[in-house]
């Protein structure tokens, strides 16, 4: 277990990074919540604008943030998938819900599974193990529920409630990505400013528990 106080270093260092790594979440969380055009062709757009500015931080600012240089590696080493990705979304417009199935499991399994395998590799003594198996661990299961969504599904809608519209692949899941990145965007949050306020290191106590002179 991590000492608080040989914690509270790194932790001051690297409060920003999740708070930085928020806003393109949020931003495209909401895009796709509010807006009425789920297109495959516009979630390759929204998924690529989310992993270049993800990928830039993680090589701009997380690198040089992390603890060792395990951690470093590994955050370039993302945030160069991630910038890669964001390119070949943008070739693959055209190639509709195939094109962005296969482009958000490979995010999720490449990216998620590398976020994934740092935070176990560093559970013993790195302060931000939870963090990282938790992203990793929701890109996981990002990949695993757009791999299961049949790319030719198509149900038209109605019922009692008489609602217009077609229910098919495509707004599935672009839907789950925009589910995805509001619950990154949630807990980056969160844990950036629960490490940006739990920063002071603990008061050291005299050998008789009275608090030092």
């Amino acid at each position: 277990m991590t000492n608080p106080a040989d914690a509270a270093e790194p932790r001051s260092r690297y409060w920003l990074v999740p708070v930085l790594r928020a806003v393109p979440a949020a931003v495209v969380a909401l895009i796709i919540t509010f807006s009425a055009n789920h297109a495959a062709g516009l979630g390759l757009v929204l998924f690529a604008t989310f992993a270049v500015v993800d990928g830039l931080i993680l090589e701009l600012v997380a690198a040089g943030r992390v603890p060792t240089r395990r951690d470093a590696l590994n955050n370039r080493v993302q945030g160069a998938i991630e910038i890669v990705l964001a390119i070949v979304a943008v070739l693959l417009i055209g190639a509709g819900v195939a094109g962005f199935k296969w482009v958000a499991v490979v995010f999720g399994l490449v990216v998620g599974g590398l976020e994934l395998a740092n935070g176990l590799a560093s559970r013993r003594d790195g302060p931000f193990a939870r963090d990282w198996q938790t992203i990793g661990g929701l890109g996981i299961l990002l990949a695993i529920v757009v791999a299961l969504t049949p790319t030719g599904y198509r149900k038209a809608l109605g019922g009692i409630e008489h609602v217009q519209g077609t229910l098919d692949a495509s707004v599935i899941v672009v839907g789950f990505l925009g589910a995805y990145l509001a619950l990154t965007a949630v807990f980056h949050i969160i844990a950036g400013l629960s490490h940006k306020w739990g920063t002071a290191a603990t008061q050291p106590s005299s050998p008789n528990g009275a608090p030092p002179a």
